[in-house]
């Protein structure tokens, strides 16, 4: 069995070998063979970032994919010609066991309709406000854990604390339910085997984008082998609770300001599968996102300290003008200029979604010339676009939040230069909250408590043991950011003590 096995998965490759000795239309073979992209999967985002940079149009066309950086062809793939670049059946393949019809893993009719639900709840007033007041709840508990880990002196894995965070948050948003992750003694054991499953069942996911023929997961999947034997067990125990959920709100029959309750309100005749799917999306979505980004953020302060004083002396300033005690109001917040453009630029140098793709429907020119072929899979490359030399300058390399100030005032960038968020009508929706939420935790960490990443000056001084990434879903801070915390006692006069 295990030779059959074998003997299938390599067919394909068979075939691709002997496919490409007889066509030699591949003008890019040395940068975009198979041979080239096994040899550079381990850094993928830098050999595909290099490519382009090499490239006189900022794209390239490899093996896999028609990969850009290009402003205007992201644009034109975005917005001019939105049509022609759905999600596509490769990319909705790979993800259907896990994410299933829900609006990160749908095209048409079925994303317009989970798009225009969302889109009026992110900006109603009362959601604004619910969402608001979870990041509150769960900032006092991050607090609480930054105040024990002052006292016991240890060290701890801050990106391991902040994705326990977002986790709390982003279930409360999506599905009213509170899973305590930052607060053992009330943490559910359902919640925490829930919280596992879909941080492996993520994980596995994205290894199928690794094959290059999608025969090769497929049969994995199909003879329930290596890494597809776990994917199946634990997108099963996320789905399980996922329905638990959906079954015990709509029995109950009480609603509240969640986006489930909100989908459950719109209409009678979604399937308890739908909604599960939806569920499972939004949690995606807003998971890691913000935890990844305030990993690095925290990290690039420590080791530019020039900018954290900025940062502080801004926090200052704001509480000079408004309630000097208490939580930031949502009104303080948007002052936080110098942190919005912070965070920006840490969002610039390292993206959570770095490449995102699309398939090419029916074939098609963009503005750099570049023709692309019906059925093809196109990418553009956000971490790729942050390290362009073509779009920010010479000093791209720098972490320098200036560049994003005028005049003391944030200035908004040409989202086509900066598709962290995407652009066109797939923008995120909750990108102005995420902002809220990330601002608003880095003033309630930075007024109260001194962090120092374990390393930090050594890795100021030795550029070359910089913190590497770790790219899956989400661009991570492989093996986290190890920190010590020191709790600051404010002054009568303003000062702090440490």
């Amino acid at each position: 069995m295990t030779l059959i096995i074998l003997t299938l998965l390599l067919l394909p490759l068979s075939f691709f070998f002997l496919h490409r000795r007889r066509s030699p239309e591949n003008k890019n073979s040395s940068a975009g063979s198979l041979s080239e992209l096994l040899k550079n999967t381990h850094r993928i985002l830098d050999w595909t970032t290099d490519l382009l940079a090499g490239s006189p149009t900022s794209t390239i066309t490899t093996f896999m994919a028609t990969i850009t950086s290009n402003p205007s062809n992201v644009e034109h793939i975005l917005k001019s010609n939105f049509p022609n670049y759905p999600k596509g059946s490769h990319s909705t393949t790979i993800l259907s066991d896990l994410l299933g019809a829900g609006i990160f893993n749908s095209d048409g009719e079925l994303w317009r309709l989970q798009r225009k639900t969302a889109s009026l709840e992110f900006t109603t007033k009362t959601i604004r406000s619910f969402i608001f007041s979870n990041v509150h709840l769960e900032i006092s508990r991050l607090l609480s854990v930054l105040h024990s880990f002052s006292i016991s002196g240890e060290v701890f894995d801050l990106q391991e604390l902040l994705d326990r965070l977002a986790f709390d948050n982003v279930c409360q948003v999506t599905f009213g339910h509170d899973p305590g992750r930052l607060d053992s003694s009330s943490e559910h054991i359902d919640s925490a085997a829930f919280a596992h499953a879909f941080e492996r069942a993520t994980v596995l996911s994205v290894r199928r984008f690794a094959h290059p023929f999608s025969i090769t997961w497929k049969l994995l999947r199909f003879f329930n082998l290596s890494y597809e034997k776990e994917l199946k067990a634990q997108v099963s125990k996320v789905h399980a609770f996922a329905m638990q959920v959906v079954h015990r709100r709509k029995s109950s029959g009480e609603l509240g300001d969640d986006l489930l309750s909100r989908f459950i309100s719109e209409s009678s005749s979604y399937s308890d599968e739908f909604l599960r799917d939806i569920i499972v999306s939004f949690v995606l979505a807003g998971r890691d996102t913000t935890s990844a980004t305030l990993t690095w953020f925290f990290y690039l302060i420590s080791i530019h300290p020039e900018v954290k004083t900025k940062l502080l002396d801004e926090l200052r300033a704001v509480r000079a003008r408004g309630a000097r005690e208490g939580e930031l109001t949502v009104e303080q917040v948007k002052e936080l200029n110098y942190m919005h453009a912070a965070l920006s630029e840490t969002l610039r140098l390292y993206p959570p979604v770095p490449l995102q793709t699309r398939a090419c429907a029916e074939s098609d020119e963009w503005p750099d010339g570049t023709k692309v072929k019906k059925g093809r899979t196109v990418m553009y490359s956000a971490y790729a676009m942050g390290r362009s030399e073509r779009i920010w300058g010479r000093d791209w390399e720098e972490f320098r939040p200036e560049r994003w100030m005028e005049e003391g005032e944030f200035r908004v960038v040409n989202a086509f230069r900066f598709p962290v968020f995407h652009a066109g009508p797939r923008m995120c929706l909750g990108k102005e909250m995420a902002y809220v939420q990330m601002k608003t935790v880095v003033a309630a960490v930075m007024e109260r408590f001194e962090i120092e990443v374990v390393g930090g000056e050594k890795e100021k001084e030795e550029e070359e043991k910089k913190r590497e990434v770790e790219f899956t879903m989400i661009l991570r801070m492989k093996g986290g950011l190890p920190v010590r915390v020191r709790r600051k006692t404010m002054m009568m006069d303003g000062t702090v003590e440490l």
